[in-house]
């Protein structure tokens, strides 16, 4: 916030500034509303994001990652607080107030937040437990919410893992309770207190059947919490509360367009306590209108059983598919076609099987429908596959329930601009940079008559929703497939000459701005790799990838291993060091004497002359950001740094790095030919400045980043050998770079850096590329010359800082707190 209005305000300046004097006043009247009505809005928006941001406690954490800003609630602190107060928690992060009602507009009429007890005499948590008709509709266009609410009551230790059950009215009772949920791959604890939206004595929004039954009404609070306000869950996929509600993958089939084995699909999801829910298209026209059968457009239902049902006839017996299903309006609107309640159907229906499926005709919402006409009626079926550790009792109890569970792995990942975004298969030479992940399937399914394996993956895109209020909508995302052969698995990660020859065995239907895209798939054993994308290259965004199977599946980062050496070497051919006799190593020492001075070492200061004289024309050249754009984007525009000397390609650099090149692929291309005529640094008077110019050339920071990796004893400046194995460092990079700026512009592509570093022996993982790519690109992705050493010196440096003390070379290395600072500082 501090930044924005920096920022307007030197627009508003800059404005002023350019007014004159005779539109002074006019121009700073016009500029300081603008600037106060942008800000306002500003404010605005971030009020209505922060609540869904700072009301989450990851669960086992102190600070759920949010931040050192944030206020974190954690539950038994507060309850206990207020509990020896003798007071009734408010809550600070979601009061009490129409802000937490709506962010588009004022309510309609006078709304009371009024506690349960100043509703009912004997409010109660539960009612004789919990069931699904304890979820009715109120005013909140939240159905999606509700059939999945009412989907939870099924699944009990689904249920009190989202809903904590030692909370009540009586013992304890503090105004204040909390709820779990799932987001991103971990659970996250939702802190609220009782007071309800209420109009004329009654709840507003969601509710129980039983007036006095409360747990429903505060679940939907701290979910309306979780997101900012109520009004932020009017509209929405019941996929997206059964994921929030139980951590699993949701997938969704066009019923109109449905596989052939839908309801094998469906049975197995029942057998895994999968929850359902379905719906019918919405008439356009009238808002939840009933169709002639008894059903509701635009209506979440849930499904709450599927299962084969035998029937006997007088001619013939067998069995029918059959559907459980419920309105969360919980009323006489249900179904009134075949196998409705009391329809003559059921007299064919044995009484023992009518047992077995808890048939009632009870007007509470609940009906039963045969498979085809589900199939005629509705639209659309959304499926929640829970992952196994959606259940908290042992996998043998689960299994001797007749249940079964899912095989999952899950991985987090990150796409960083002109680093590892790199678009769709469209975009070829930047797509193999995308995070990659492996995934091994050894075991058919057991009911597969072709010895396939059932494989659901699910790309999910992070913590968008809750910044939509600051304009940050969902990026366009989907995955591909690709089969490997176990040649394949011996490269990582897959280059582009595998993309160019390869194609994909799966992809994700469609590239969708939604918060997950997910597919099923039928996969003969093998092993397979998944490329999650944004659609264009170059989007930032966070993400997680799950993988689902019926058997065990094994999934892995596709991505080199973190370290300096092997194949690599070979790509840059060592660059032999100048031999004892070698004039030109005499013609470096006379330079270093020079410099050096009388303590015969050379400190940051003095590198830096020497960088910024010999290596100017690789330098990038200037870039000018011009915030005023049209788009309102930043444009850049390349100016040119001029000066005399402009036309000296490699300058000093080529004279005293000419022993290190001789012989290489690299001698021409950094100009190392015959120096023998041209003067040595003690001759420039330029070079001999006592005054250094920081604002130009190499950074302070790489300068003595340079210095630091070389001096052995920390005193800040290099000694004649140590000088001599940097500058054979330098034109080893420089070498390097040159290879991958095809342009001359000083700078490469985030996209090359990988290959750029490989080139010099050093082997990074996508993670380090990202932190590279954050802390050195530019905001067009580019990297410049002078960050390019920068990187290779940093990594030098830790891999050798780490290797010191990985005395049994197993990858682990050891430090006191103290020496870790000492040595990280300096470095």
């Amino acid at each position: 916030m501090d930044e924005l209005k920096g920022f307007l305000r030197q627009a508003g300046q800059e404005f002023l500034n350019a007014a004159g004097d005779a539109a002074m006043g006019a121009a700073k009247e016009v500029v300081g509303s603008v600037i106060n009505e942008i800000f306002v809005k500003k404010e605005a928006e971030t009020k209505r994001v922060l609540p869904s941001i700072k009301n989450m406690r990851v669960l086992g954490e102190t600070n759920a990652g949010l931040g050192h800003n944030v206020d974190v609630q954690d539950y038994e602190s507060l309850l206990n607080g207020c509990l020896a107060s003798g007071s009734l928690f408010e809550d600070p992060l979601f009061p009490a107030s129409n802000e937490s009602l709506m962010f588009s507009r004022r309510p309609d009429r006078h709304i009371e937040w009024l506690r349960p007890h100043e509703i009912v005499e004997d409010p109660q948590f539960f009612v004789e437990g919990f069931s699904r008709f304890d979820v009715q509709q109120g005013e909140l266009g939240d159905c999606w919410l509700l059939a999945a609410t009412a989907n939870l009551t099924q699944e009990s230790n689904l249920f009190f893992r989202v809903i904590p059950p030692e909370q009540s009215f009586q013992e304890n009772y503090a105004g204040i309770f909390h709820f779990r949920f799932w987001q991103y791959g971990k659970w996250v604890d939702v802190i609220i207190d009782d007071r309800l939206p209420t109009y004329r004595g009654e709840l507003l929004y969601m509710h129980s059947a039983e007036k006095n039954e409360f747990w429903s009404a505060l679940l939907e609070k701290a979910y309306a919490k979780l997101h900012g306000s109520y009004e932020a869950l009017k509209g929405g996929t019941t996929c997206e509360a059964m994921e929030d509600f139980t951590g699993g993958v949701s997938e969704w089939y066009d019923l109109k367009e449905s596989p052939d084995n839908l309801f094998t699909i469906l049975q197995k999801g029942a057998e895994r306590s999968s929850m359902m829910g379905c719906s019918i298209e919405a008439d356009p026209n009238v808002l939840e209108a009933e169709t002639p059968q008894g059903l509701i457009r635009g209506h979440a239902y849930s499904i709450t059983k599927v299962c084969l049902i035998d029937i006997v006839t007088p001619n013939r017996q067998g069995k029918i598919p059959m559907i459980r299903m419920r309105n969360p309006w919980g009323n006489e609107a249900e179904w009134n076609g075949p196998w409705s309640d009391s329809s003559p159907e059921w007299r064919y229906i044995p009484e023992e099987q009518k047992t077995e499926i808890g048939l009632t005709f009870d007007r509470d919402g609940e009906f039963w429908m045969s498979f085809q006409d589900f199939l005629n009626y509705f639209d659309r079926v959304e499926i929640c596959n829970l992952s196994p550790d959606s259940f908290s009792q042992k996998s043998d109890d689960y299994q001797q329930n007749g249940k079964r569970k899912w095989e999952m792995s899950m991985y987090e990942g990150e796409w960083t601009p002109g680093v590892t975004a790199g678009g769709c298969r469209n975009f070829l030479e930047t797509f193999w940079h995308n995070p990659q992940y492996i995934i091994t399937l050894v075991d058919p399914d057991e009911e597969d008559e072709e010895g396939h394996c059932t494989v659901i993956v699910a790309l999910m895109q992070k913590n968008r929703r809750s910044k939509r209020n600051m304009g940050m909508e969902c990026l366009t995302i989907g995955f591909a497939i690709y089969s490997l052969t176990d040649h394949d698995l011996q490269n990582r990660p897959q280059g582009i000459n595998f993309f160019k020859y390869k194609s994909s065995v799966g992809r994700s239907p469609h590239f969708i701005n939604t918060r997950e895209v997910c597919a099923r798939f039928k996969l003969p054993p093998g092993h397979y790799l998944i490329v999650p994308s944004t659609f264009d290259p170059n989007e930032e965004g966070e993400f997680i990838i799950r993988v689902f199977s019926e058997t065990k599946n094994n999934m892995e980062e596709n991505d080199d291993h973190v370290g300096y050496g092997g194949h690599a070497d070979d790509v840059v051919p060592a660059i032999p060091s100048p031999r004892p006799t070698d004039p030109q190593k005499d013609s470096l020492r006379r330079l270093f004497d020079s410099i050096a001075g009388k303590d015969q070492e050379v400190d940051w200061m003095e590198l830096k002359l020497i960088l910024d004289h010999s290596m100017k024309d690789d330098l990038p050249k200037a870039i000018e950001y011009s915030r005023f754009q049209a788009n309102n984007a930043f444009e850049t525009q390349a100016a040119g740094m001029g000066g005399e000397d402009s036309g000296n390609a490699c300058g000093l650099l080529a004279l005293i790095c000419g022993p290190f090149l001789k012989g290489t692929p690299f001698e021409n291309q950094l100009g190392a030919g015959d120096q023998s005529s041209k003067p040595l640094i003690e001759n420039n008077p330029t070079i001999n400045r006592p005054i250094v110019d920081e604002t130009h050339g190499f950074s302070k920071d790489v300068c003595r980043s340079m210095v630091a990796m070389l001096d052995a004893d920390k005193s800040g400046k290099l000694g004649f050998e140590e000088f001599e194995a940097l500058l054979s460092d330098i034109a080893k990079w420089k070498a390097i770079f040159k290879q991958y700026d095809t342009d001359s512009s000083g700078r490469i592509s985030g996209f090359q850096l990988r290959e750029a570093l490989q080139s010099a022996g050093y082997h990074l993982n996508n993670r380090v590329l990202n932190a590279l790519g954050h802390r050195y690109g530019s905001r067009d992705g580019k990297i410049a010359f002078d960050d390019f050493l920068m990187c290779a010196v940093k990594i030098k440096t830790y891999i050798e800082i780490f290797k010191e003390r990985d005395a049994e070379k197993n990858e682990t290395a050891t430090f006191t707190l103290e020496e870790w600072i000492e040595r990280t500082i300096y470095s």
